[in-house]
């Protein structure tokens, strides 16, 4: 693995002052010149986006009014200067086996959780902010592959029906560490890109179709495998980009780029080899609502892991002739609303301008999301 070393804007000028203690003017010269140059070199970010949990632990089994939903989650349309904190929100989850089902029951409608409504779409998209289902979690593993084991043409026809129906695009959640179901999933996406075909442009938002991976090479590595060699290129895009989903924990700055650079670098010295991906094919993921205190994350950009690590995110090359453009394409956070019956929410007091909302203005997130980097 390359050794790669970046700072945050607020370290790197600390840095460059330090290069000729002897002579003040000369160092502060060369720091205003090493930062303009790391300026110019950086990618803007593209994808700022948070996975939204409902209130109730993921499972969106309840109609909520606008109300009251605007009550909790009004940080996510307004940073506090009008502006949305976010540019993409992703609803999580549906199940995977009731949506091939069409299953009625009291959480869900032709198998899709009744919370996610139009109205509740409507609400991030007329702030202009892109919005997504994800299908699966780490809930709903052995119903993907039920589901894929049953039917998984059917399965994608279905997600596209529901990507048409509600005006959104898909993510795919499917967790399965050891033995996925990678024939399944390749019909489920056939399926899926018949109905709705790639579009670099991403003018069309059904055609919107990404997948999760762990947060470096080391979980999830058949899926990982397979979805970088055959889904993730730049020469045969199938799927937009890759989330490298957040850790068991918080990670530390250093620990975040560590994984994020093992989807960069790839792994060749495993069988099959993970190739490498283009930092140009995916999003790294941070927690804003994690165990029993509020993250700076959510709440102070200054001390956040997104600020820490937005130089990386920004500048890291690619490698081993997967991209040609250097960056990520942005962050995912984790997770709005109320992602765990136990533990922080993001909900008030505890809402995540200062942090979120603070790091939109910080990293100038462009809002409505632009069409990304195919490259």
């Amino acid at each position: 693995m390359r050794r790669l070393t970046l700072l945050s804007a607020t370290s790197l000028l600390t840095a460059c002052a330090l290069v000729a203690p002897t002579t003040s003017a000369l160092s502060a010269a060369s720091g205003r010149a090493l930062f303009a140059a790391q300026a110019a070199t950086a990618t803007p970010i593209q994808i700022y986006g948070a996975w939204h949990c409902s209130n109730d632990a993921c499972t969106w089994g309840t109609v909520r009014t606008i109300a009251d939903f605007d009550a909790n989650n009004h940080w996510l349309i307004d940073r506090g200067d009008g502006r949305p904190s976010v540019n993409l929100v992703v609803l999580s989850f549906v199940n995977p086996l009731r949506l091939l089902d069409g299953t009625n029951d009291a959480g869900d409608a032709n198998g899709v959780p009744v919370g996610m409504t139009q109205g509740i779409v409507n609400y991030f998209t007329g702030h202009g902010i892109r919005v997504m289902l994800s299908i699966g979690g780490i809930t709903y593993v052995n119903d993907w592959d039920t589901a894929l084991s049953q039917n998984p043409t059917l399965l994608g026809q279905k997600a596209a029906a529901l990507a048409t129906q509600l005006g959104v695009g898909i993510e795919i959640d499917y967790e399965n560490s050891s033995s996925p179901n990678l024939t399944g999933l390749q019909s489920f996406i056939n399926a899926y890109r018949a109905a709705h075909p790639y579009d670099a442009t991403g003018a069309d938002p059904t055609a919107r179709l990404t997948i999760d991976v762990a947060a470096g090479d080391r979980w999830l590595i058949g899926l990982d495998q397979y979805a970088t060699a055959n889904w993730l290129t730049t020469s045969n895009p199938v799927l937009d980009y890759a989330n490298a989903m957040v850790p068991s924990k918080q990670p530390s700055a250093s620990t975040a780029e560590s994984n994020w650079l093992e989807h960069v670098d790839g792994k060749p010295n495993y069988s099959p080899a993970i190739p490498p991906l283009a930092p140009a094919k995916f999003t790294g993921s941070l927690y804003i609502a994690e165990g029993s205190q509020v993250r700076p994350e959510c709440t102070n950009f200054a001390s956040s892991l997104q600020n820490s690590t937005s130089s990386f995110v920004q500048t890291v090359a690619p490698a081993g002739g997967a991209g040609s453009t250097s960056g990520m394409l942005g962050y995912m956070f984790w997770a709005a609303d109320t992602p765990s019956a136990r533990g922080v929410t993001t909900d008030p007091p505890n809402t995540c301008q200062g942090g979120v909302g603070a790091g939109a203005t910080a990293l100038s997130v462009p809002i409505p999301m632009p069409a990304l980097r195919q490259n």
